[in-house]
């Protein structure tokens, strides 16, 4: 007897397999059905009569039908593409110039701010803030930021120092002594805010572990726990004292670079940036960093901006009832290394209901487990309801588990016998992965695996800029700011002679 076997169907391994997700709810128009319910500015305007910028987030077509799909005005949003796969053209650039609110974007690279900022400053009418301490597109200071200014809670300076710890280079010394120089941290914050003082003077008492200022600051304005708290570290052990110290000042070590220390500290003429103003704004908020390990990072104050912005932003939600409307756009680009918040996690599990739309992009999955450890990543994967997973990841361990999630269909099997009496057919079903893991390593460029709450994973296909309605628009204004970005670089410096091309500074 011989027998021959064959599988019916398209090949598990082709990425076009991918069956087409019942997506309805995430379409034009369910999209504007929820924006209408979410947004108190659209309650009146039939839903049809929404415009597209207004529906949410737009994420890419649903292949194979090539509709457009959305994530709403309360969904949280995880990005995980690696590098040169659309996370800036086909996500970032898309999502800022859509956005009907403030938007605040990080970045260690000059790109997106070329691509947007004019666009944004021409659509809104309204006021880009630029943050570029580093020089990563040489763009000339023209204001600062107090991050001890305004009303101060202990919260809210235990998050502010939070901000530095989350950068400290040594892995072991944090996991250690991180909590205490945290704590330290904040009591000297808090002390410097009460006395209307600077970061410069919370850097200044660091180097000093029994600087008595601070201690009797805090006793004087009624923070006795905190005063408490920082004399009893001045008296730990020498050897304790000083990892704690050690800790803090490595920490803080990017005050002593006077070109970071210059945003977060007064300066005559310059406008001074005001978080809760900008939160119910239209107004955007660009943050540049580099070099978050192994060199000199404004990667803490990056992440402590973004913090406070997004701190005012829930009170405003608040006194409006719950929600910001127009809501505000978080477009985290690079966030494992530039914009660490240390509890970002769990935001992501109440953010989208204020009206606030984080988008995180990461460039894999251990890049968040390095900042957020296994647990924290783990947490930060399941709070955001909306997930897109691009090519090229080479993680076996994430994409076995992406392909598990994709999970699995039915394969028909035909087996042929041929025998003395004659030939027969039979069939019988096997289950089989929709997408095995070496298929999600070689998704086509362009391409992205949708996971969102309650609705099978979707096949989409990316929407770049350069293939959007406003291409031309984009194109200009970034040829613009090239232009302008190598006009700025060649500028000549105070001492400079007009050949020299280095950089000003």
């Amino acid at each position: 007897m011989v027998a021959a076997h064959r599988a019916s169907g398209a090949s598990s391994t082709d990425t076009n397999s991918l069956p087409g997700a019942p997506t309805e709810h995430l379409r034009h128009k369910a999209a504007g059905e929820s924006a209408a319910r979410l947004r108190l500015s659209l309650r009146d305007t039939p839903p049809t009569q929404i415009v597209a910028a207004d529906r949410g987030v737009a994420l890419g077509l649903a292949l194979p039908a090539r509709h457009l799909v959305y994530a709403s005005w309360e969904d949280g949003i995880l990005v995980v593409f690696t590098s040169r796969t659309g996370k800036t053209t086909a996500v970032a650039v898309p999502a800022i110039l859509a956005a009907p609110g403030a938007v605040v974007v990080t970045s260690n690279k000059a790109d997106t701010l070329q691509l947007t900022a004019e666009l944004r400053a021409r659509d809104t009418k309204q006021r880009v803030w630029v943050f570029d301490p580093q020089h990563i597109a040489h763009t000339e200071q023209t204001w600062w930021f107090n991050p001890l200014g305004g009303t101060l809670s202990i919260d809210d300076v235990t998050r502010l120092a939070a901000a530095f710890v989350l950068t400290v280079d040594d892995g072991s010394k944090v996991d250690i002594w991180g909590p205490a120089a945290r704590e330290l941290i904040s009591n000297l914050m808090m002390a410097a805010h009460q006395a209307g003082k600077t970061l410069l003077d919370v850097y200044a008492w660091l180097m000093d572990e029994a600087a008595q200022e601070p201690v009797l600051v805090l006793r004087a304005h009624d923070f006795p726990a905190a005063a408490d708290s920082l004399d009893g570290t001045q008296r730990l052990n020498e050897r304790t004292r000083s990892s704690v110290y050690w800790t803090a000042r490595s920490a803080m070590s990017c005050l002593r670079d006077p070109a970071i220390a210059a945003w977060v500290t007064p300066r005559a003429g310059l406008a001074e940036f005001d978080p809760a103003k900008f939160a119910t704004s239209r107004q955007t908020l660009y943050l540049m960093s580099k070099d978050a390990r192994g060199g000199t990072s404004a990667g803490p104050l990056v992440a402590a901006l973004t913090d406070r912005v997004r701190g005012c932003a829930e009170r405003a939600a608040e006194r409006a009832g719950g929600r910001l409307d127009p809501p505000m756009l978080l477009v985290l680009d690079e966030a494992a290394n530039v914009c660490r918040i240390a509890d970002l996690p769990e935001l992501y599990s109440h953010l989208g209901s204020r009206g606030i739309i984080p988008i995180t992009i990461l460039q894999n999955y251990p890049q968040g487990e390095r900042v957020w450890g296994k647990a924290g990543m783990r947490e930060l994967w399941n709070a955001a309801t909306v997930k897109l997973v691009g090519p090229g990841l080479d993680d076996a361990e994430f994409n076995e588990t992406m392909s598990r999630l994709i999970g699995e269909h039915d394969v028909d099997v035909v087996t042929y016998s041929w025998g003395r009496d004659g030939s027969s057919r039979s069939t019988t079903t096997r289950r089989e992965r929709i997408l095995p893991p070496d298929a999600m390593r070689t998704l086509q460029k362009g391409q992205a695996i949708l996971l969102a709450t309650a609705t099978p994973a979707a096949l989409l296909e990316l929407v770049p800029w350069y293939r959007g309605p406003r291409r031309e628009e984009v194109a200009q204004a970034e040829a613009r700011a090239k232009d302008e970005l190598t006009e700025r670089v060649r500028r000549p410096g105070p001492g400079q002679d007009t050949d020299d091309e280095e950089p000003a500074a």
